[in-house]
């Protein structure tokens, strides 16, 4: 049984696969990947919470110039160190004339994703052969847990593309070491200036074990990789620090204890759970692939990197301070690879029951959401429509041709490719991927003024500022978030002094934020109360304006 599993694997790597059609499916790929990245970049404000800190961070950026620490408004220490920001504060700058602030900095992120998915297809076909890097992107396309996160201004992007160039190194490291050395180093480099300590070691520790645990990694192509990488990467990892310690050394101090407390936290196996959903439909092929090819899994080198990948990743973000989403994103990668080579030998049955499966579930999704723009257009449904009118809290529905017109291209494409005549295992990755980028896109250009206006601050915040007296001399707040507290600053130029426990309030200006659960602050007799209000679809939090 060992020796004809083995066998197959090795078939299925030396047959050559039919190059018919290739061009159309390369083009299919590429307007796939294009349509995914850009649609939803654009056209909305910043959203809380990450949204909020990041343009909060790049405004900082542009006017005080103080690029070596990033840090919100209300921020006392480093969250993140700069790439990213550094990188979305470029794309602001470049596009400033045509652009606004947020819109141009979110460009930074597709930029990011774009690295990432071609990491993702060249690991496929490094490991698999021609043609499976399509597929692999195609798999992790449709991944259900990325689409939202991988449009966002967020610097878990970045590092998203630094660990699938880690895992493409390693994947390359056999054939090509001097490459996979410069691509590795840059890897870990990427990963530290992102996200910090905790992402890099994610390559940097699979490079190390696969040596320790497998016999057949330790020759010399893959000690060049290992040490060149390592030298490569210490530029990366010395020079931001030595900047950050010499420019601020209080600062810095702060953010390397914080630094070496990454696994004081206790482990938590949130993200196992997490994955059930999130990583769909790779989670189900790559287990087949595990089960099909399971006399094999520690002898051949592409299961072992995915294999300790996989664990290395989830090992170390099991270990992050919250238990959210934006942090499961690596976990993709590996899973993304395994399924793209395990595709072409899931059953016929099952492959069909997967496309099966996400023709219906995308085609109710579409259905439902053109159902809800028609509603809101229309009147008709009128329950439906004066549901959506009261979760998004925009009173009037304007028709858009901007929108209009590319929901019904996506809804036009989706249709030829699932009408297909010619099913077959990949055609189930293809439709589940193409089925993703159109709902997504559906979301985002039919529903997209009903979200943002769900979801940003802008409104509120020109409300509290066109409130405030002509001349004041500060402003004092409590309770209000970090992201309320960033998100002011950024629309309005207000930054609020906390009330801290203890202590009363200072300033003649006195913003509170309350929210349902909690009491609300009663400030003394001598406090006016000149302004009071909430988004219109937020039905938690509210805010109270007081001039002493």
């Amino acid at each position: 049984m060992a020796f004809e599993l083995e066998h197959d694997w090795q078939q299925n790597l030396a047959t050559p696969r039919a190059r018919i059609g290739e061009r159309a499916k390369t083009r299919l790929l590429i307007l796939l990947c294009t349509v995914w990245i850009c649609i939803g970049l654009l056209g909305h404000q910043p959203w809380k919470p990450d949204e909020a800190q990041s343009i909060s961070i790049i405004k900082n950026m542009l006017q005080d110039g103080n690029i070596a620490a990033p840090m919100a408004t209300g921020d006392i220490i480093i969250q993140n160190p700069p790439l990213y920001y550094l990188t979305a504060t470029g794309m602001a700058t470049l596009l400033s004339p045509i652009l606004p602030l947020h819109d141009g900095a979110r460009l930074a992120t597709g930029l990011w994703m774009a690295l990432t998915l071609l990491m993702v297809g060249m690991t496929g076909r490094e490991l698999w052969g021609w043609g499976a890097g399509r597929q692999t992107t195609f798999i992790f396309l449709g991944s259900v847990g990325l689409v939202v996160t991988a449009h966002l201004l967020m610097t878990e992007v970045a590092a998203l593309a630094g660990v699938a160039m880690g895992l493409y190194a390693l994947a390359l490291a056999k054939r090509r070491p001097f490459r996979a050395s410069g691509l590795l180093g840059s890897s870990i480099g990427i990963c530290f200036l992102s996200s910090g300590v905790y992402v890099a070691l994610i390559p940097l520790t699979t490079a190390l074990a696969l040596p320790l645990l497998f016999s057949n990694w330790r020759d010399r192509s893959f000690a060049i990789v290992l040490g060149l990488s390592l030298l490569l990467a210490a530029p990366w990892l010395v020079i931001w620090p030595l900047w950050l310690w010499y420019s601020a050394p209080a600062v810095f101090h702060t953010w390397w204890q914080n630094s070496l407390q990454v696994f004081s936290t206790p482990f938590h196996g949130y993200f196992l759970n997490l994955l059930a959903w999130y990583a769909w439909p790779a989670l189900p092929i790559a287990l087949w692939g595990l089960w099909r090819y399971r006399a094999v899994l520690f002898q051949q080198r592409e299961f072992q990197l995915l294999i300790v990948f996989f664990v290395a990743a989830f090992v170390f973000i099991g270990f992050s301070p919250d238990d959210r989403g934006i942090y499961a994103m690596p976990l993709l990668l590996p899973l993304a690879a395994l399924a793209g080579g395990s595709i072409e030998t899931l059953r016929r049955g099952a492959a069909s029951a997967l496309d099966w499966f996400g023709l219906i579930l995308f085609g109710f999704i579409g259905f439902l959401i053109w159902l809800g723009w028609f509603a809101m257009m229309s009147g008709w449904p009128a329950k439906l429509a004066e549901r959506m009118h009261k979760l998004s809290g925009l009173g009037i529905a304007e028709f858009s041709w901007l929108g209009f017109i590319p929901a019904l291209l996506v809804t036009c494409i989706w249709f030829i490719v699932i009408n297909n005549p010619r099913r077959s295992n990949r055609s189930a990755v293809t439709d589940w991927a193409v089925g993703m980028t159109m709902a997504w896109s559906l979301l985002m250009t039919l529903w997209l003024p009903w979200i943002d206006s769900a979801r940003s601050y802008k409104d509120i915040m020109l409300s509290i500022q066109k409130a405030l007296p002509a001349s004041y001399t500060c402003m004092n707040s409590s309770n209000l978030g970090s992201a309320q507290t960033a998100l002011l600053d950024y629309y309005t130029g207000i930054r609020t002094l906390p009330v801290t426990a203890g202590q009363g309030p200072e300033c003649d200006i006195y913003l509170i934020q309350d929210e349902r659960k909690r009491e609300k602050i009663q400030p003394g007799p001598e406090w006016q109360l000149i302004w009071q209000g909430k988004r219109a679809a937020d039905r938690r939090e509210s805010f109270r304006l007081y001039q002493r």
